[in-house]
């Protein structure tokens, strides 16, 4: 019996165009009954990163693929597939690399290899959509003599941030990367500082505010406005927005915002011409308004949320999406005296015309440092399995 341990050191989050390193250690434990006698053989281990692709079949339309499908390892089979028996089509592979041939271990012997490959920069990020799912796997192979080929998968999530390898500095000092350990970039160096450049540039894309003023209005007349400070975000920063509502002519009565995705197919690929886009709500505040002149919202966005991206095949969007529900008599009709004594009372009426009417702001939302993605990622540092 070998253990197989493989650990993400630096954790299961990374930029594309990052060095994944993985360290894989083979043990044989000691147990109580292990002789001189005990020693254990492989005969080759090997190691391939895969991305595999998987679409809903009620809303997606793929050309025929024209590899062979194998759903388990043959008992003989000494080629290594790392996608053997996953769903789904691989669309993008790294070269196979060999860790090691004929590795001999004895009773509580140990063996680590590092496993070292760089991620393409063009590939789709992870994605886990209603219609289409990008999944990033890093599989390990191993085999014993005349024995079937074990794997050990081990998935990790990919953040993409488009156009940074070809990405030229301003020369305005104003919004130029501000740390002095970064040099001039050229041929290969740039491709090692790519996780650095990348936390940069999404700084300078984030720090910038400007005031961005929106009239809310309906039919009958203006609501009030809103006010937003900037539209491009890093995941795990917060959405805040404020409304004045003073300056309305028409009372609103209740407000409700939420922190949408719109995960569309391109058209050559919809199953049904026209299909309706995905919406996925990942925060959303809703309040009554009436008689306030000013409120405001915060929605976070999660950690765990894919930026926006676009490919062949689909593409997501970020937006908020309002909601207004306003009413269509003046302010001073919405309440009534409940009593003619001394002590008056007011109360809401119990019935009045509503207008509703929605809206949506697209904003755009980037990744973050992967590190910082780390600490809520749904996967683990460590995969281990026995053979």
């Amino acid at each position: 019996m070998i253990e197989v341990l493989a650990k993400l050191g630096r954790g299961p989050v990374f930029l594309a165009g990052e060095v994944l390193e993985c360290v894989i250690t083979f043990t044989n434990p000691l147990s109580a009954s292990s002789t001189s006698a005990s020693s254990e053989m492989l005969a080759w281990a090997s190691a391939q990163i895969h991305c595999q692709f998987h679409a809903s079949e009620n809303r997606v339309a793929l050309p025929p693929s024209d590899g062979s499908k194998h759903d388990v390892q043959a008992e003989n089979e000494t080629v290594f597939v790392p996608n053997r028996g996953e769903r789904g089509q691989c669309i993008l592979s790294t070269p196979p690399k060999i860790l090691f041939c004929d590795l001999r271990l004895d009773p509580g012997e140990s063996k680590s290899y590092s496993y070292c490959e760089t991620l393409p920069v063009d590939g789709p990020p992870s994605f886990r959509g209603q219609s289409v799912k990008y999944v990033y796997k890093l599989t390990i192979g191993c085999q014993r003599v005349n024995s079937p080929i074990k794997l050990l998968r081990v998935p990790f999530r990919v953040l993409v941030l488009h156009g940074l390898k070809d990405y030229q500095f301003p020369q305005d000092e104003a919004v130029a990367p501000s740390n002095p350990f970064l040099e001039e970039e050229e041929g290969l160096k740039k491709d090692s500082r790519l996780a650095d450049l990348a936390t940069e540039l999404l700084m300078v894309a984030t720090s910038r505010r400007s005031l961005h003023l929106y009239n809310i209005s309906n039919t009958r007349g203006k609501v009030g406005t809103f006010c937003i400070f900037k539209t491009v975000y890093k995941i795990g920063e917060d959405v805040i927005g404020t409304f004045n509502f003073s300056e309305g002519d028409i009372p609103c009565l209740q407000f409700s915002v939420s922190l949408q995705t719109e995960e569309s197919i391109q058209e050559e690929f919809q199953r049904r011409r026209g299909q309706p886009v995905s919406f996925t709500v990942h925060a959303r505040h809703q309040e009554s308004c009436l008689h306030t002149a000013q409120s405001s919202f915060s929605l976070p966005i999660p950690l765990s949320s894919t930026p926006g991206f676009t490919t062949n095949i689909v593409s997501l969007k970020w937006r908020l999406h309002f909601e207004f529900v306003t009413s269509g008599e003046s302010a001073g009709t919405c309440l009534v005296r409940g009593s003619q004594s001394e002590a008056v009372t007011w109360t809401g009426v119990e019935q009045m015309d509503v207008d509703t009417f929605s809206w949506d702001l697209p904003i755009k939302v980037l990744p973050t440092n992967p590190i910082l993605a780390s600490y809520v990622s749904q996967f683990s540092n460590t995969n281990s399995i026995t053979i």
